[in-house]
């Protein structure tokens, strides 16, 4: 799939299992508030060109990771490194993509003045109005679609106008990661698709890893490589075809979930939606159990 302006030029990078080169590396990683531990002992390699979905119910972590790969989280215990280094000092190697946020019909900063501040606003003192600058702008809202609207102030946009202009601001660095931080959030499938397309196209033609937090696996299923689950009893990591069973999910829920796939689609039976539970003593369950709940029936919106 192709996003437009954003032309696929090779094949997806699917990276090979094992060897170096990952651009995000966890290893006995922790992260606790307090008495509560959020998650513990996560090994994970990211590598260049692959697409990792992070997926998990609410107060699971999945914030937390994504704070963490920022640099805005320490680690309780273990190690991150980003870009070999510590995930500061790749702040500048990541593009980074936010929840949605509302926004006044007031607002004047325009769209692109979103994307400038993705090239330069970084920077201190006044910013410089060079030709160059304002060509890169336009270059980059053109490859998102974005070109119609970027004199709109961001308050008059549809949230799918707006998400592809955080796209812009994101891949305005040229980045070597990019993080999407619930991006699919209250968009019609008409919209997911459109913001999923460019995300991809991104990481084809460029190798760009993407880590995707989300509550809607579905609009990326055919897309992710990985799948990071984080849940009550631990953490799973895997393809969305190993991570994504009755057996997986019930042992990372301590509890019966049925996972049922229908017309491609996941669906997901029984699934808690925890927030203040706090996680078992260890991260990796090897026997299923617990009660059934009575069943809750949704789709992939863990």
């Amino acid at each position: 799939m192709r996003g437009p302006g954003l032309r696929a030029t090779a094949p997806a990078l699917i990276p090979a299992q094992g060897g170096t080169g990952a651009v995000v590396s966890l290893r006995g990683a922790a992260l606790s508030y307090g008495d509560r531990v959020v998650w513990r002992d996560l090994e994970l390699d990211v590598r260049p060109g692959e697409f990792v979905a992070v997926l998990g119910p609410n107060g699971a972590g999945k914030t937390s990771f994504v704070r963490a790969l920022l640099g805005r989280q320490p680690l309780s215990a273990g190690t991150l490194t980003v870009l070999g280094g510590s995930p500061r000092e790749a702040a500048r190697r990541i593009g980074y993509v936010p929840q949605q946020a509302e926004l006044s019909a007031q607002a004047i900063l325009r769209a692109r003045d979103l994307v400038r501040f993705g090239i330069d606003g970084h920077r201190f003192g006044p910013r410089l109005r060079t030709a160059a600058v304002r060509r890169r702008v336009d270059e980059i809202l053109e490859s998102v679609g974005a070109s119609a609207y970027a004199d709109v102030p961001l308050g008059m946009l549809s949230g799918g106008e707006r998400q592809r202009v955080r796209i812009g601001q994101a891949l305005a660095t040229d980045p070597r990661i990019l993080l999407c931080d619930e991006p699919l959030l209250s968009l019609d499938l008409h919209h997911q698709r459109a913001v999923t397309e460019l995300v991809d196209a991104r990481r084809r033609s460029h190798g760009t890893a993407v880590v995707f937090v989300t509550h809607e696996i579905n609009p990326v299923l055919g897309l992710v490589d990985r799948v990071l689950y984080l849940a009550r009893a631990g953490h799973r990591v895997g393809t969305p075809e190993e991570v994504l069973t009755s057996q997986s999910l019930s042992r990372l829920y301590g509890t019966r979930v049925d996972v049922v796939r229908v017309q491609g689609r996941v669906v997901v039976v029984g699934a808690p939606d925890e927030t203040a539970a706090p996680p078992l003593p260890h991260s990796r369950l090897r026997s299923s159990g617990g009660t059934p709940i009575a069943p809750a029936v949704e789709e992939m919106s863990s």
